[in-house]
């Protein structure tokens, strides 16, 4: 098992600790720690002197902002740095600015939670987490070493040696397990609260419905242009085609060549409407979710047993989903479930549309298969809606779907 923390490393036996990387990460942690926090620590001193000096001028203001946002560049270092001993990344838990520029960035950064926190986490480190770390080192690697050279100045004290060198072996142990909980004491610190967390589940979830919303608007214009378009001009070439037909001499091989363009150009237009349909139905915008069902239905290849009664329209973005899925449901059962029936099932309980689909097939459904049941998943997650699938081996098969009508 690959460990993915250097706390998780020191479970090994001591053999394989001392024979890993971690040791070598782990002081490597520290030691940036102890550079870092000594740099920093002199650079903002100087600034917040420099600052309180100098408040009584504009240029002195300009010194303490910076004191307050240095928090930012501090955590964004550690969360860097914290890959050596932690290799699961810590999320950034800003929002992008509101307004663009400068002033924008600068004026959602002072109203988050976030940038004060980072601040508060700014000051615990370079006042107390990164002197830990130098003590550390120093008890670690430090102190065997002088025990070891005590025989340098007093030949009677060679048992020290034999101290130190005992003492040097545990050297990883103690690094490594400071590093593991000075690891762990920054990502509780910095990680995103759940709030964060939500506002950003919520931007994707919005993000995701507006690609939806934008493809669905979309597929409304390539049918409307399908419609209006190219399938009018083929009825159009089909009647002069019937026209020039009947100028024709009966019987003659041109009539017979205009006959065959004619059940060419019928076909071409048949087959036209059937990808209008399904690129977007016109009786899903016409006459709602229970007639573009029972179109839907009638021209299956699977026999389909429709129950769908709502007692109103329900709002255009929710139908458009509701139908995508059941067609889509309804194709993957006619290609991979060998059923011999399908049944549709809709009701409207006050502002949720309950869906069900089922089938007498095979079963299986699976959706790391790419059995299409992850693009169900993403649609009806876009509409913030849950989908449930029972498909055990052997059948039958049912995707449960509820969406709300908000």
């Amino acid at each position: 098992m690959r460990h993915r923390t250097a706390w998780q490393a020191l479970a090994q036996t001591p053999l394989k600790v001392l024979g890993s990387r971690w040791p070598w990460r782990a002081f490597a942690y520290l030691l940036s720690g102890v550079v870092f926090g000594a740099v920093t620590t002199t650079v903002l001193v100087i600034m917040l002197i420099a600052g309180v000096a100098s408040l009584v001028v504009a240029v002195g203001a300009v010194f303490l902002l910076g004191v307050a946002l240095s928090g930012i560049v501090v955590t964004r270092f550690e969360r860097w740095r914290l890959r050596l001993v932690d290799l699961d990344p810590v999320p950034d838990p800003h929002q992008a600015p509101e307004r663009a520029g400068p002033r924008g960035w600068l004026h959602t950064r002072l109203r988050e939670p976030a940038t004060w926190r980072e601040l508060g986490f700014t000051a615990v480190s370079l006042t107390a987490l990164w002197w830990m770390d130098l003590l550390v080192l120093g008890f670690a690697l430090a102190v065997p070493v002088l025990v070891m050279l005590s025989p340098v100045d007093d030949p009677d004290a060679w048992p020290l040696l034999i101290v130190g060198l005992c003492l040097l072996p545990a050297a990883p142990y103690t690094i490594t397990a400071w590093a593991g909980a000075r690891a762990a004491v920054t990502r509780l610190m910095l990680a995103p609260r759940d709030s964060e967390l939500g506002r950003r589940l919520t931007d994707v979830r919005a993000s995701r419905a507006r690609l939806v919303d934008a493809f669905d608007a979309e597929r409304r214009r390539i049918e409307r242009d399908l419609h209006d378009g190219a399938q009018q001009r083929l009825v159009s070439l089909n009647v002069m085609l019937g026209l020039a037909r009947l100028d024709a001499e009966p019987g003659s091989s041109l009539a017979g060549q205009l006959g065959d363009a004619q059940e060419q150009v019928t076909l071409a237009v048949d087959e036209l409407r059937e990808l209008s349909r399904g690129v977007h139905p016109k009786a899903l915008t016409d006459q709602g979710l229970t007639a573009a069902v029972e179109n839907l239905a009638t021209r299956s290849v699977l026999p389909v047993t429709a129950d769908i009664r709502l007692p109103r329209r329900v709002p255009l973005p929710v139908e458009t989903t509701a139908y995508f899925v059941i067609a889509e449901a309804l194709t993957n059962a006619t290609k991979h479930s060998r059923a011999s029936r399908a049944r549709v099932h809709a009701r409207l309980d006050t502002d949720v549309l309950t869906l069900s689909i089922s089938d007498d097939g095979v079963g299986g459904a699976d959706p790391e298969a790419g059995s299409g049941l992850i693009g169900l998943a993403d649609r009806v997650a876009a509409a913030d809606g849950r989908l449930r699938v029972s498909s055990p081996r052997g059948g039958p098969t049912l995707l449960h779907v509820e969406l709300p009508c908000r």
